[in-house]
Parts: structure tokens; C-alpha cells; sequence
């Protein structure tokens, strides 16, 4: 049988994990890609990333583990892509992996959870569930600090974990795919700015930034689109907080869903925040909306997050029906 095109592919993996997720009783037995990639980024911070050497040396050996894993990722996405098209049914394989990385489902069943949580049990069930998805320290968030938390990360992993492995397998197939999980898992492990990893993982967080930046801009507008088919939501609001506040937070890149998903659902969102390591004394993006955000909201960003993942969906079928015209 003929491997389909590489675009049915896609279409048809994001397909999938919309409806059923990204395959997770497969991992009983094997480890997810994804946690492949952790231990190997774990051995590599073990072996290279010792204290006692000099920050140059530590920023360097990051740089190798970066070149290294990033390119081993390469390689393997390329066999990948080749037994796909070279062995009956070895698309399949590719299929399978294409659903694994994808996350949609994933991030939705998450941001949810800690909505029901909030909703139906209590602060401290909202908090365990937050818990999973953010960084910061949920015990220090209050109802609508937890409802935040829940709505900024379903925009900036809209961004991470949806928008950004599908620009990176258009333009390069499964190999971009699997080198940007590669370097978003590296940025997540060590690209911190704590004693540990300010140096070793320089590298790392600077790769992750140039990679997301094309795609942190589409999720952006996408979010934006999205609130013309949401209730109660306002495009030309998304828009115009997207325009004036995406450069105010941190990071050059979660700026720009964030911004778009709180202007289209009129709240502050970003603004000071603590982590497990220090306090963040970040501007409000929006900040003229309202930082009470309540379950209610959740449910309304879940709900422009999947028209935002349809519109997604559609740009790739757009590229297909473009590539065989």
C-alpha cells in the first residue's frame, strides 16, 4: 500500500487526538517518546552539568547537549519519515507517533479538570489539578489565581504543544517535528534561570524561543479568529490587547496567545506570580479586564481553544488542498 501524503497524515492524526487523545493506554507497557527524550536530556544534565565547573564550560557543554539530542532527533525522525514511505504500512508508524505528539485533547482534558475541580469540590481540588499543567505554586493561588493559572496555560501550550509541532512538520516533516518536542522538552528541563541551569541551559532556552517564535505569533492570531465563533468573546478585542500587550511579559513568545486570550475573554491575565524558586513581578496583560476569573471563564477559554484547534486543523487541510491542486 502506498504511504498516504504526509499532510493526510496530519490531518488525520489531529484528528484522532482531538477525539480520543493522544493514545495514552499505549504507554503501560512503553515509554512515551516524550519521556524517552527526558531521560536522555537527564543523563546529559547528570554527566555535563557539574557545579564545580566555570560558567563558559557549563554554557558550552549545554550548547553540545543541545546539538546532540536535537540532532539525534533529526536523524531519527528522518528514518522514521523513510520507513513511511519505503515499507507497506510503515506509515503507520508515523501515524502513531504523530498522534502521541500532539497534545490536544491532552491539554484540554487538563485545563478542564481544573475547572470541574474548582466547581464541583473544592480550592484544594483546584489547586492538585493546576498542579499539573503550571509551574508556579498552586498552595499560594486563590480560586481566581487558580482559574488564571488554568486559562494561561491553555494558551501558551495552545501554542506549544498544538500550534508549533504542526509549523515545524509542515515545513519539514516528522524530522521538524520531533526536533522541536525535542527542543520545547529541553527548554522545560533545564532552561530555567536558576543556579543550576542559568548556564548549562542557555542554549536550550534560546533555541526554544527561536523555534516558538513563528508559531507563538500564529497561535496568537488563531486565538484572535477564534473568538468570531466563541459566545461572549471579541475578536477585535483579542486583536487589539494581542497588538498593545503580547511584548509585556517575560517571554517573547507566550505573550502573544496569552494577550489574545485575554482580551478575548475580558480578563487580566500574567501579572505577578510566584514559583517554586522565586517571584515574578510581571505587568498585567490587559489590564483593564478583570483578574476574577471564575470555572465559567475556564469553560469559555476551553471553548475558544477548540475553535482555535479546528482553524488550526483547517490552515492544514488549506496547505493540502494547495499542494495537490
Amino acid at each position: 500500500m502506498d504511504a498516504p501524503p504526509p499532510l493526510i497524515l496530519l490531518l488525520a492524526a489531529l484528528a484522532v487526538d482531538a477525539y480520543l487523545g493522544g493514545m495514552d493506554f499505549l504507554f503501560r507497557w512503553i515509554p512515551h517518546p516524550v519521556v524517552l527524550i527526558g531521560r536522555a536530556i537527564g543523563w546529559m544534565d547528570d554527566k555535563l552539568n557539574r557545579p564545580q565547573r566555570g560558567v563558559n564550560d557549563r554554557r558550552l557543554r549545554g550548547l553540545l547537549t543541545v546539538l546532540t539530542l536535537c540532532g539525534a532527533a533529526w536523524i531519527i525522525g528522518w528514518g522514521v519519515s523513510w520507513l513511511s514511505t519505503h515499507y507497506p504500512q510503515g506509515w503507520v508508524v508515523e501515524l502513531l507517533l504523530l498522534i502521541t505528539l500532539l497534545a490536544q485533547r491532552e491539554l484540554f482534558d487538563r485545563v478542564r479538570a481544573v475547572g470541574v475541580a474548582l466547581r464541583d469540590d473544592s480550592l484544594e481540588a483546584g489547586r492538585r489539578e493546576v498542579g499539573h499543567i503550571v509551574g508556579r505554586d498552586p498552595a499560594l493561588l486563590d480560586d481566581h489565581g487558580v482559574a488564571r493559572a488554568a486559562i494561561e496555560s491553555c494558551a501558551e501550550n495552545f501554542s506549544d504543544g498544538v500550534v508549533a509541532p504542526v509549523f515545524w512538520y509542515l515545513l519539514f516533516g516528522f524530522p521538524g517535528l520531533l526536533v522541536y518536542k525535542t527542543a520545547n522538552t529541553l527548554d522545560s528541563m533545564i532552561g530555567h534561570r536558576t543556579p543550576r541551569h542559568e548556564a548549562f541551559g542557555m542554549a536550550a532556552a534560546r533555541f526554544d524561543d527561536l523555534l516558538n517564535f513563528p508559531p507563538a505569533r500564529l497561535a496568537g492570531l488563531l486565538l484572535a479568529s477564534a473568538a468570531l465563533f466563541t459566545p461572549k468573546a471579541s475578536p477585535w478585542r483579542a486583536l487589539k490587547t494581542l497588538l498593545r500587550d503580547a511584548g509585556k511579559h517575560r517571554s517573547i513568545n507566550a505573550g502573544w496567545p496569552e494577550a489574545a486570550m485575554a482580551g478575548a475573554l475580558g480578563l487580566s491575565l500574567a501579572g505577578p506570580r510566584r514559583y517554586r524558586e522565586m517571584v515574578v513581578e510581571d505587568p498585567w496583560i490587559n489590564k483593564s479586564g478583570t483578574a476574577q476569573a471564575t470555572p465559567d471563564h475556564i469553560r469559555q477559554a476551553l471553548y475558544l481553544y477548540a475553535v482555535a484547534c479546528l482553524l488550526n486543523g483547517l490552515l492544514v487541510l488549506g496547505a493540502l488542498v494547495f499542494t495537490l491542486a
